[in-house]
Parts: structure tokens; C-alpha cells; sequence
């Protein structure tokens, strides 16, 4: 972690440049939930899960390694009223400062991809599985783009929100995006990593984690070859 984190160059614009993705919030709130909490969520950002976590009554530890997105996030969760149900901690989710060990850990919104190789990737859900109880769940989600995507968005600016615009340049071979977003003075570029469901399995595995399920939505419906890719993992009683 650095004192210029990559996300706060865009903490300002990060909730209006991600105001149509909403799908997701009902999945990681029936996950806290069913768990009993608390829940610690990392990469928690603006608090886009954590604040509708909070409202349904249970605890989260919110981990994140840019304090703009934090500061975002507690504005959120003070307006909201639910404050005393969040503590935010700056930190890397390889490095997580955390030392309680909950039922549920969640990493949404395809953070993971921001782990540049698989010994990377490996290190954060080492992390998540140490922060576990016996019998306790990770839960996340990624991304591995198809060829039409890939194809409709490659070097092309779009304005995603009104006056927010992004642009992805990808890389098939080395399966890289780099997604670049701008939005009056604020901008930030960053790299993403994808890899293929059985990559992904066997990073699990390592981590001393068991896969529960494959999703292919939000919707819990089972993964079938798309895009998205929501893991539910448990750790071993």
C-alpha cells in the first residue's frame, strides 16, 4: 500500500461511475445474513455492500488500502445511520489488519483481478481463509471477458455514467484489462488479471479452502461458460 492508492485518484466519482451496478448487493446481503456476522469485506471501497450489510443489522470490518474510499464510505454509512456498525481499517487484502476470525469473508465487485499473478491471487485468499472460522465462508466474484466483449469495447472511450467515461484495452494473450476512467479533474488507470474457472479452483485448493458452488449470477443459478464467475468456498471444520 502506498499513500497515493490507485482508488484515490477516483474515490469521488467511484459511486456515480458504478450507479448501475446494483446486482450484487442482494447476493452479499442474504450471504451476511445467513451467515449471523460479522461480516469482513475486502477491498470494501465506498461502502456499496457494507452500507446495505449494515441496514440489515449485521457488523462489518471493512478493509481497503485507499483512505478516500474509506472517507467516502463512512460519509455513506453516517447518512444511512448504521456508523457504529462498520469500522473501516486502511490495509492490503493480501495483508488484511485484521485479527477476529468471523463466519463470512467477501471480496466483490471482481477485486481479486487486481492481484497482478496467481501468487498474488493466491496470497489474498490465504489471507481470507486465515480470517475464517472453522466451517466459515469466503464468498467473491470475477470476471473472465468473452470474445464479443472484448471485441465491442477494445480501445473505445464510453461514457459509462453522465460525464464519467472509461475505456478497456485488452489483452487476450496475457489476459490483462486496462481499464482507464476519467471524470472532470479525477482519472486513474489500473490493470486487471483474469483467469479460467479450473485456475481459479485450483487457487482455492491451495488456500485450504473447500469450493461449495460455481455461480454464474447473482441469481445463484449454476455457472454455465459465461462471463462472470460468483465462487462460494468453505473452510474445512
Amino acid at each position: 500500500m502506498t499513500d497515493d492508492a490507485l482508488y484515490d485518484r477516483i474515490a469521488r466519482i467511484y459511486d456515480p461511475w458504478s450507479a448501475s451496478v446494483t446486482e450484487d448487493v442482494e447476493f452479499y446481503v442474504d450471504e451476511a445474513l445467513g451467515s449471523g456476522g460479522p461480516l469482513v469485506e475486502l477491498a470494501v471501497g465506498t461502502g456499496r455492500i457494507a452500507v446495505p450489510v449494515a441496514r440489515a443489522g449485521v457488523r462489518v470490518i471493512g478493509v481497503d488500502e485507499s483512505p478516500g474510499m474509506l472517507a467516502v464510505a463512512r460519509e455513506y454509512a453516517e447518512r444511512e445511520g448504521v456508523a457504529e456498525l462498520i469500522d473501516l481499517r486502511v490495509g492490503d487484502l493480501r495483508t488484511p489488519p485484521v485479527t477476529e476470525q468471523v463466519p463470512l469473508v467477501a471480496i466483490p465487485f471482481r477485486s481479486l483481478l487486481h492481484m497482478p499473478d496467481e501468487a498474488q491471487k493466491l496470497r489474498a485468499l490465504e489471507a481470507a481463509a486465515a480470517l475464517l472460522e472453522p466451517g466459515g465462508r469466503l464468498v467473491f466474484d470475477v470476471f473472465a471477458p468473452s470474445s464479443r466483449d472484448i471485441e465491442e469495447t477494445d480501445g473505445i472511450w464510453l461514457e459509462r455514467e453522465a460525464g464519467i467515461f472509461e475505456r478497456a484495452d485488452w489483452d487476450e494473450r496475457r489476459r490483462t484489462l486496462v481499464l482507464s476512467v476519467r471524470g472532470g479533474e479525477q482519472a486513474a488507470t489500473m490493470e486487471l488479471h483474469w483467469l479460467s474457472p479450473p485456475e481459479w479452483h485450483a487457487l482455492i485448493e491451495r488456500a485450504g479452502l473447500e469450493v461449495e458452488a460455481l455461480y454464474g449470477w447473482f441469481d445463484r443459478r449454476p455457472w454455465d461458460g459465461g462471463e462472470d464467475q460468483i465462487w462460494a468456498c468453505r473452510r474445512p471444520r
